[in-house]
């Protein structure tokens, strides 16, 4: 099997929860550092103009959204594994709670506190990523506000806890551990007022320490050239699958675009090689090898002709 390649950043949360799974599944893999603001040429010739990370790469077969990566690594590697006790449901509903509300709090607050020490192109990057999601200009009047949202949100992890239960669901780390723990992670690295936030927390804390001792596997830092050459000595998996009893009325061979509906709204156009319920994938013919595989979670993008 090709090598697991990450493509993201060290302070991304959403990173944060595949290196985690890596950690937990005792995983090698690859990572390759991404480009932190827009155009990001490297990333998007990957993926075909998609901009969020992170991205995975297992040789020429390219999956986007933390989701979807998450699904795909239970897949290949089921143990341990990160849907204990038949949870995959919830596990995964949990990600809106995480990705939204959460997200919101924790990396809203990060930006308000800090917003007059980033550089100027990173904030225009992030107004423009975050339109109609996050109003960027007025984090720093929302600081307080954010962080009774913060606490809020810690909360529901100290309630959760409070019956003594070692992780989020029983006596076994999960996604929905992760879910939760790299909202709180991003919040101790950037705002320096966190430990007032968490006072009195203490379930949360004890939680804290045990989710990240799972660590983040073995790593192996690597260029995007020798990612590129990954994606070009190796075709995309053959196993494809595809439906045509779809309300969208698309089928196999047909040309669509591919586009988050939250933010970082970048269309991926390709030929369309498998649907499901929950995947789309579609083929790109440019881009650093003669055929690239791109592959979406249905939840979360909009798929049109």
């Amino acid at each position: 099997m090709a090598a697991i390649i990450l493509h993201h950043f060290d302070a991304s949360p959403f990173g944060e929860k595949i290196r985690l799974i890596f950690g937990l599944k005792g995983l090698s893999w690859k990572s390759v550092d991404a480009e932190l603001i827009m155009p990001k040429p490297k990333l998007t010739a990957l993926t075909g103009g998609y901009r969020k990370t992170p991205v995975m790469q297992i040789g020429s077969d390219i999956y986007c959204d933390s989701r979807l990566i998450a699904e795909e690594l239970e897949e290949r590697y089921p143990s341990p594994s990160i849907f204990p006790g038949g949870s995959k449901g919830l596990c995964m509903a949990l990600s809106t709670w995480s990705d939204t509300d959460f997200h919101i709090a924790s990396s809203g607050l990060t930006i308000g506190v800090n917003k007059d020490q980033f550089p100027l192109e990173l904030m225009a990057d992030r107004k423009a990523y975050f339109k109609g999601f996050m109003d960027v200009d007025r984090l720093d009047a929302d600081i307080a506000h954010l962080t009774t949202q913060l606490r809020a949100h810690a909360s529901l992890i100290e309630e959760q806890l409070s019956d003594g239960r070692r992780f989020w669901l029983g006596s076994e780390p999960s996604l929905a551990d992760f879910h939760a723990y790299v909202e709180i992670w991003t919040a101790r690295a950037y705002i320096h007022f966190s430990d007032n936030i968490f006072a009195g927390f203490g379930k949360l804390v004890e939680w804290e320490a045990r989710v990240k001792a799972i660590g983040h596997g073995r790593r192996t830092n690597i260029s995007m050239e020798e990612a590129s050459e990954a994606a070009r000595s190796t075709p995309p998996n053959a196993g494809q699958s595809s439906i045509v009893n779809d309300e969208l009325e698309i089928s196999e061979g047909d040309v669509v675009v591919v586009t988050p509906d939250d933010y970082g709204r970048e269309p991926v156009t390709g030929r369309l090689v498998a649907l499901t319920v929950r995947q789309v994938a579609i083929e790109k013919e440019h881009g650093v090898a003669e055929r690239i595989v791109v592959h979406f979670p249905r939840i979360g993008f909009r798929i049109e002709r």
